[in-house]
């Protein structure tokens, strides 16, 4: 038998079973782009505030360590400088988890056992996720580059860097491939990825740091460490400053290189194991996993540790960068009103700060939807069934849940606030009163994840079988609410619809009881209609 037959009836099937995630992701990350770009337009509208920008931003290790080399003046240079991280690191993401979903966990759930049973080639199931995430990151770059286009940007320019950041989704394509044939489980997978999508950050950032100024101060020529990573590849294709068109070879090269690997691999195990061997756990449970706590505690531990150890360092380092608020937007009108905008207050150092932490609590609120999730895959993969014919209740068990995330996204806004706080009074010269003031500043925000956790609730009770999709597209538009609302004038009758934009900008302005209190009692309601929905529905549903 051909090693590929059914690849393209596999390929249909993955289409089918996310044509709404796709979806989301080819037309979301364009839009998103298109967002972003208009708002960088509106901040630095004119040839004298853009100078500003490049100087600054080419002068700041800190801008250079989160945002790259900036490679001009140029109003297409200052817009990818705004938006090509965060765009690359979404790429790689959804690329990673697209394609971990359509090989490991098709044979972690016996899907692929299944299919492999008809006419399907050994490495049918691979090249089907390959094909579908790949061109899920050239649609994606192809209608990004004509959003780049229609916002008035050069055609030339626009291509190259909407290429670059496909690029980036095709680098990590072939990396999750590998991984896939790596671990035993998905989870693992997506670990293995993740870590290889946070080391290639840090090495851009590294050689962004390292880089050279030019001598006119406006453009960054990196280091060498950023051309070890996919994400710098990106950068120094310089879209709008020259561009380099060999540099997007790099990562067709990597996807190749990994393909041939992954296929390697996969022809070394049998289907469901893994290259790394499944860890054996100890031959008697410790009693804490006698109560749905002690389970919920270790199912999620390396998740939040994970994501502490991310807030810890990216909070350290905003709170650095705030010291350098005045020097980066102190003389652009426009920034300084965008700031005071998305930070609710006068002043612009605790502009920045209110602007970071409600940053970092949107950015927690996916972590409240990655846990609270759990349940639906819990019941989805038949656990749930296997919990429930104990002595657990239903609602004992989803209210541990609850109780879980909720847990573990106040310790991560306190530890978001206390390594703002930290950062910052290192360079003004009181690390301890800021740290505790800007982590109960932090903590203020928790009504709204409660908000967020009970949305996730209430799909999971009301509408199970739409709730995954539902709750990232209602985090997502909670996101673009909150951070782009406000600088695109949207009407307040919009905004209101994010549970973020109710909570007090502190430090920016003085905190009032009124609005917390009225988002925990919407979280009250939200949660107890999902709770009971869950206690009368079906298992699984």
């Amino acid at each position: 038998m051909n090693a590929l037959a059914g690849t393209g009836r596999l390929a249909r099937l993955a289409l089918r079973r996310d044509r709404i995630r796709l979806a989301v992701w080819v037309l979301g990350t364009p839009l998103l782009g298109l967002a972003l770009a208009g708002s960088v337009t509106g901040i630095y509208p004119d040839e004298q505030s853009r100078l500003g920008y490049a100087r600054t931003s080419a002068g700041s290790a800190v801008a250079r360590a989160f945002n790259g080399p900036v490679v001009g003046p140029d109003l297409g240079a200052v817009v990818v400088a705004e938006t090509y991280v965060t765009l690359a690191l979404l790429a790689a993401l959804l690329s990673t988890f697209a394609v971990v979903r359509h090989t490991r966990q098709n044979e972690e759930t016996g899907r692929a056992e299944l299919l492999g049973a008809a006419v399907v080639g050994r490495y049918a199931l691979l090249a089907a996720a390959l094909l579908v995430v790949a061109g899920a990151n050239v649609a994606t770059a192809a209608l990004l580059a004509a959003g780049f286009v229609a916002s008035g940007l050069p055609v030339a320019g626009s291509i190259v860097a909407a290429a670059a950041i496909g690029g980036v989704g095709l680098a990590f394509t072939a990396v999750a491939a590998v991984t896939a044939q790596l671990s035993t489980t998905s989870r693992g997978a997506n670990a293995l990825a993740a870590a290889t999508v946070g080391v290639a950050f840090l090495l851009r950032a590294v050689g962004d740091v390292l880089g050279r100024q030019s001598d006119d101060g406006l453009r960054v020529e990196s280091a060498w460490p950023s051309w070890l990573s996919p994400i710098g590849w990106g950068n120094q294709v310089r879209a709008f400053g020259g561009e380099r068109w060999w540099v997007l070879a790099l990562p067709v090269v990597l996807l190749a290189v990994g393909v041939a690997l992954a296929v390697l691999l996969a022809g070394r195990r049998d289907v469901g194991a893994g290259l790394f061997a499944a860890r054996r756990g100890p031959a008697r449970a410790p009693a804490g996993l006698l109560s749905p706590v002690g389970l919920v505690w270790r199912l999620s531990r390396g998740a939040l540790l994970g994501w502490a150890v991310g807030v810890a360092v990216l909070g350290f380092a905003m709170g650095l960068a705030a010291d350098e608020v005045n020097d980066m937007v102190g003389e652009n009108a426009a920034a300084a009103e965008a700031i005071a905008q998305l930070g609710g207050g006068a002043e612009l150092v605790d502009s920045f700060l209110a602007a970071m932490l409600g940053l970092f609590a949107l950015t927690i609120g996916a972590y409240v939807v990655q846990a609270l999730l759990r349940v639906r895959a819990d019941e989805t993969d038949g656990l749930l069934e296997e919990i429930l014919a104990t002595a657990v209740p239903r609602l004992r068990w989803l209210t541990t849940q609850i109780l879980g995330a909720v847990l573990g996204a106040a310790a991560l806004l306190l530890l978001a606030g206390a390594t703002i706080g930290l950062g910052y009074g290192v360079v003004a010269g009181d690390p301890l009163g800021r740290t505790a003031d800007l982590a109960g500043a932090a903590l203020l925000r928790l009504p709204a994840l409660l908000v967020v956790a009970g949305v996730v609730t209430v799909l999971v009770g009301l509408v199970p079988r739409g709730a995954v999709a539902a709750s990232w597209a209602a985090l997502i538009g909670f996101l673009l609410l909150g951070q782009l609302g406000a600088v695109l004038d949207l009407p307040q009758v919009a905004l209101d619809l994010s549970p973020y934009t109710h909570v007090p900008s502190v430090p920016a302005v003085d905190p009032a009881a009124l609005p917390l209190v009225l988002l925990t009692a919407v979280a009250a309601l939200l949660l107890t209609t999902g709770l009971l929905a869950f206690h009368h529905r079906d298992i699984p549903s």
